[in-house]
């Protein structure tokens, strides 16, 4: 569900270039036209944008914190089965999903 008011919010997440991508290089993307400092093609730009119009239009205060995957932290765990669990459920359907 959307947040419907501006909120402090701390997100967990393991993945560092998600992590470094939406608090360090995300602006200079942006200004290079979604190129990266080599002048290539930022990858998957849609989702980057989608992530950069949620984060930065919505007035909310995010703190990322970075955690080991596969560490046993609980929360990372129960992230991976779910995520797992829509990736079978979308192969199921027919739908084209990747490999986790």
């Amino acid at each position: 569900a959307a947040l419907k008011r501006p909120c402090h919010v701390i997100l967990y997440l393991d993945s560092e270039y998600v992590r470094k991508g939406i608090t360090e290089w995300i602006a200079g993307w942006k200004a290079r036209g979604w190129r990266t400092a080599a002048k290539q093609e930022v990858k998957n730009v849609d989702l980057w944008k989608r992530l950069d119009a949620a984060v930065f239009g919505g007035g909310h205060r995010i703190e990322w914190r970075w955690v080991k995957g596969h560490s046993g932290d609980p929360g990372n765990e129960r992230a991976d089965m779910l995520a797992n669990r829509g990736v079978e459920m979308a192969r199921a359907r027919g739908r084209g999903v990747g490999a986790t």
